[in-house]
């Protein structure tokens, strides 16, 4: 599914235009990202939690040269889905 279909299921379950079903989902998108970039982390009840995990800093091999370097720490957006939303899946 593209951002687009979804748009467009959004308007067609809610009866909105495509220009307000646009609006909410990018409303909706950029609170997330919002929330993640500054640290926090979003629930959402029987959906599941985005949130962001770090990644320490850690050695690794360049696999052209073979040479060791080091790959610095990271931040990165995770999903954890909830118990609901693994039960539809399994279920299908």
């Amino acid at each position: 599914m593209t951002k687009t279909t979804l748009i467009e299921i959004v308007a067609s379950n809610t009866g909105l235009k495509k220009k307000d079903a646009e609006a909410a989902v990018n409303a909706v998108f950029g609170a997330i990202e919002d929330e993640l970039a500054t640290g926090g982390k979003v629930q959402v009840a029987g959906f599941g939690t985005f949130k962001v995990k770090e990644r320490a800093e850690r050695s690794g091999r360049n696999p052209r040269t073979n040479q060791s370097i080091t790959i610095k720490a990271t931040k990165l957006p995770s999903f954890v889905p909830g118990k609901c939303l693994k039960d539809a899946v399994a279920n299908d």
